[in-house]
């Protein structure tokens, strides 16, 4: 018996590292992968190929597919968590810096344990409420500087990360309270093909495929968007996922703590972003809301 909870033990400790450091790599490579590829029908093929070789690869070991209903829970899951989620941050990325847009996802734990306490009224500690308010003090001085207010794209980036951000959040919530596939593989790869599946149609629906012309695919674009399907699709998502079948949503979205540090270094170094002392300060405060709401934990 030790054995097995050794191992379950490093492989919860690798899915975090994996979730922390490239899931905070994406927000710059999905940023370089939008250079050639428009992005909604980047995020969509990204996942939906992801998805495919996740699927390929669970029929090839013999592990029985889900019910309809189960691949259609997880499908709309995955619309809430990749094609809302996800799709809409790098949709934002074409306004707002790969950095800033890491430290506004920072926002999602709050999101979950206030949406925790008005759809299922569990009411969080006077810790955790502390913890909102600096949360929300420091998204304050955050949204409040002429690099986020200072063009209407800019703004109209903000909503749509807002959206998405409410749209992960529910996700988070529920992903645990519906019939999903018993197979952590099938999961994954049912909630990549709605997701992506959904993002190409959106793209096609829009017009925005038809903007779409290969010459623009640079081998930059090209490694990132490989980079992508393996990295952060494959490994990232199915380290997720475990995650939140072995410890509770709120730890699992710890992840915000490192991301944003990962995102704004990598913009920082890879990217010419600039990082100004506001932006810093708001994000100590944010990760303070964050580490208040965990800590009784």
């Amino acid at each position: 018996t030790m054995l097995p909870q050794l191992s379950e033990r490093w492989l919860i400790i690798g899915s975090f590292f994996v979730t922390y450091f490239v899931w905070g790599s994406t927000y710059l490579v999905n940023y370089l992968a939008i250079q050639g590829i428009p992005p909604f029908l980047m995020s969509g093929s990204r996942f939906f190929t992801a998805g495919m070789l996740l699927y390929g690869y669970a029929r090839l070991r013999g592990i029985g597919g889900p019910t309809l209903r189960e691949a259609l829970h997880a499908s709309g899951m995955g619309i809430l968590f990749l094609s809302i989620g996800t799709g809409g941050v790098v949709w934002a990325e074409q306004y707002i810096d790969t950095g800033l847009a890491a430290l506004l996802v920072t926002f999602d734990p709050l999101l979950i344990m206030l949406l925790m306490w008005l759809l299922l009224g569990s009411k969080p500690a006077w810790m955790s409420i502390a913890g909102a308010a600096i949360g929300i003090a420091g998204m304050g001085l955050l949204i409040d500087q002429p690099q986020l207010l200072g063009s209407e794209n800019a703004i109209i980036g903000l909503i749509v990360i807002a959206l998405s951000l409410i749209s992960w959040a529910i996700a988070s919530i529920y992903v645990s309270r519906v019939a999903m596939p018993s197979s952590r593989l099938h999961s994954s790869a049912w909630q990549m093909l709605g997701g992506g599946l959904s993002l190409l149609i959106f793209s096609w629906l829009t017009g925005e495929a038809s903007t779409f012309s290969p010459a623009a695919v640079t081998p930059k674009v090209a490694y990132s968007w490989v980079y992508l399907v393996v990295l952060g699709s494959l490994l990232a998502f199915s380290c997720f996922n475990y995650l939140l079948t072995k410890v509770s949503p709120e730890k699992v979205a710890t992840n915000t703590y490192v991301n944003p540090i990962v995102a704004m270094f990598l913009g920082w170094a890879f990217n010419g972003e600039v990082i100004s002392g506001r932006s810093v300060i708001a994000g100590l405060l944010m990760l303070t809301g964050v580490f208040f709401i965990n800590v009784r934990r």
